[in-house]
């Protein structure tokens, strides 16, 4: 979205055009792996990424049946944070939960 501005110069106008841009978004992704348990990671998807019950269950399983799954696209900033609080509980809990982020494009 481009927005033009008039401001005065000297004697003259200046025209000054502004482009806006959509920030960029990032996936966060949970990977499977042998020893997180299927309970903790539905925890997880629930208190961290606000998903019901129902919705965690249906990402929990893709994580692992295949091996990977989002957990939701979010600016650059929520989706670090979102990873270092899945990374530090997982951490807390014994378990060796990997979450990373993926630019979308």
């Amino acid at each position: 979205m481009s927005k033009k501005l008039m401001t005065p110069h000297e004697d003259t106008l200046e025209v000054i055009e502004l482009s806006v841009k959509e920030p960029k978004r990032f996936k966060v992704l949970l990977h499977n792996d042998d020893y997180t348990t299927m309970e903790f990671v539905v925890e997880i998807l629930c208190s961290v990424f606000r998903k019901t019950s129902e919705q965690a269950s249906a990402i929990m399983l893709l994580v692992h049946e295949r091996g990977v799954g989002e957990c939701g696209v979010y600016t650059l900033e929520i989706a670090e944070t979102k990873v270092s609080q899945v990374r530090a509980r997982a951490r807390n809990a014994g378990f060796p939960l990997k979450c990373t982020l993926e630019e979308v494009y």
